[in-house]
């Protein structure tokens, strides 16, 4: 999964090119949020770098919007043409970057549930081949070139350290810290705990995944109990709601002998507000899902 920053065009090396003028407006912090989410991307970035980034498309966006925006307000002969572009370009300058703050945040938590998704499965692989008599370093190599999406990415990062000259169990170490999945961090803690003490990594491997079954199993429980909920929600805004929507709107412009334009105008939005909380659910229910299934 590539990290690419919303509403632009170029590579990061070329973005942090062009956005040196910007950085000089940017207060410098050691800790933030967002320099976290940017080291569990691991990007090579700074918060400054990022900030800069961010104010420089805000300025870009706003400039082009307005401009845009005001020369279509003015051929079709609004009123306050230049005051209301200048709102609106304000307004959908902000969302773009909000939405570039928040995407760093936004990409760890992707690329944590896909390292949670394809773990015990690694693991359960990692076990046969330990247990046919493979060595540990082996058995990472085969990892790192499996289809396991960010999690052979992570495996084959620390391959190249190791063959590299660095020692196996600083390179786990080092990986444990780097990685916002915690499910992962624990696992590797096990591995290099258990290569601290010479232990047989076949019974640590099982043993991380007898913990993370117990914990998926919890997981599921806890899904189930979120799930009753939102169905009552769901079955009260996207079915009862608008059919009873439906019926009152049928009797009102019966007996007012509404217009049929502003009718068909209000059916049209009963129906967009109905597809508008489908999707909405459906996005609940994908974000409620448990990271290790």
């Amino acid at each position: 999964m590539k990290f690419r920053i919303p509403f632009t065009f170029s590579d990061i090396a070329g973005l942090k090119k062009k956005s040196k003028f910007f950085s000089r407006y940017i207060k410098h912090r050691r800790e933030t949020k967002l320099g976290d989410s940017l080291k569990n991307a691991d990007i090579s970035m700074t918060r400054e770098e990022y900030l800069s980034i961010s104010l420089r498309t805000f300025v870009i966006a706003f400039i082009f919007l307005y401009i845009f925006i005001t020369t279509i307000l003015i051929l079709i002969n609004i009123k306050f043409s230049f005051l209301l572009g200048f709102a609106l370009s304000i307004v959908f300058s902000f969302f773009v970057l909000f939405s570039q703050l928040v995407y760093p945040k936004i990409y760890v938590m992707r690329r944590q549930r896909n390292i949670d998704k394809n773990l015990i499965s690694a693991l359960e692989d990692m076990l046969v081949q330990l247990d046919s008599g493979i060595p540990l370093f082996s058995v990472l190599v085969n990892i790192s070139s499996s289809g396991y999406g960010e999690l052979s990415l992570e495996f084959k990062k620390a391959v190249k350290k190791i063959n590299a000259g660095i020692p196996e169990q600083e390179v786990i170490e080092e990986l444990s810290k780097s990685n916002p999945s915690p499910f992962f961090k624990r696992t590797l803690w096990q591995i290099s705990n258990g290569m601290n003490a010479g232990s047989n990594m076949s019974i640590v491997i099982r043993d991380s995944i007898k913990s993370l079954n117990e914990e998926q199993m919890i997981q599921i429980q806890n899904y189930g109990n979120k799930l009753n909920p939102l169905i009552v929600f769901y079955m009260l805004i996207a079915v009862i709601i608008p059919a009873l929507s439906i019926t009152f709107l049928t009797i009102i412009s019966s007996m007012l002998g509404m217009p049929k334009n502003i009718t068909t105008v209000l059916f049209l939005t009963l129906f967009v507000f109905v597809i508008l909380i489908q999707i909405m659910f459906l996005g609940i229910i994908k974000s409620k899902r448990p990271s290790l299934l």
